[in-house]
């Protein structure tokens, strides 16, 4: 079975554990996902399956997508992943739960973009405490100095500075599974997941180290 499936992120709550103790819970609404296409080493040179998952209407899609979703036969989807594993019982239009993958008590990595917010300075994006605020001060949120004309003149590459915070790619390791409700298709994760409600997440097996 393959070692991963697609979601989307519903929210968070709480919920109680037997002893009394409160657990915040992130929701998953996890599959079901379609396999659309089957990869091996002898033509495509590695082992996966991509998976769909998110109804799409068919008008959104061009003729070649709609040629290639046609071999599954399991219609058109919104997101395609590739994810590897022990795929040899998996088959072209074959449908994987989450309870296929997944159990209480396994631990996952959870990806997904997290929420863009715009151009920011280097107080909010690196945490920056900025400069003096009494009276007289010309330097308050500034991000200081980024370097000396005599050596290196320039700026090093990497350097933090003011610019474009969040909408990148984010995983969060090491995440418990409190819960699976294969009924719904939900899975609740211990703690925050990265990306906003109705964002579309990747849950995999944790690797071990």
């Amino acid at each position: 079975m393959v070692n991963g499936i697609l979601g989307k992120k519903l929210g968070m709550t709480q919920i109680f554990a037997e002893n009394g103790i409160r657990i915040p819970v992130t929701v998953i609404e996890a599959g079901p996902c379609s396999v659309v296409q089957k990869k091996v080493v002898d033509t495509d040179g590695y082992d996966a399956v991509q998976l769909g998952f998110g109804a799409q209407k068919a008008h959104r899609i061009n003729k070649p997508e709609m040629g290639h979703f046609k071999k599954a036969g399991k219609g058109v989807f919104a997101f395609l992943r590739e994810m590897d594993g022990n795929i040899a019982e998996c088959e072209v239009g074959s449908e994987i739960l989450c309870s296929d993958v997944f159990s209480a008590g396994d631990v996952v990595d959870v990806s997904g973009v997290s929420k863009g917010k715009g151009f920011q300075g280097v107080i909010k994006r690196w945490n920056f405490s900025g400069g003096r605020s009494s009276h007289g001060s010309k330097f308050h949120r500034h991000g200081g100095s980024i370097g000396c004309s005599a050596w290196p003149a320039h700026v090093f590459k990497g350097k933090k500075m003011a610019g474009q915070m969040g909408n990148e790619q984010v995983t969060t390791q090491n995440l418990e599974i409190v819960d699976v409700r294969a009924d719904q298709n939900l899975i609740l994760v211990k703690g925050a997941v990265p990306g906003p409600k109705n964002g579309l997440v990747t849950i995999r097996k944790a690797v071990k180290a």
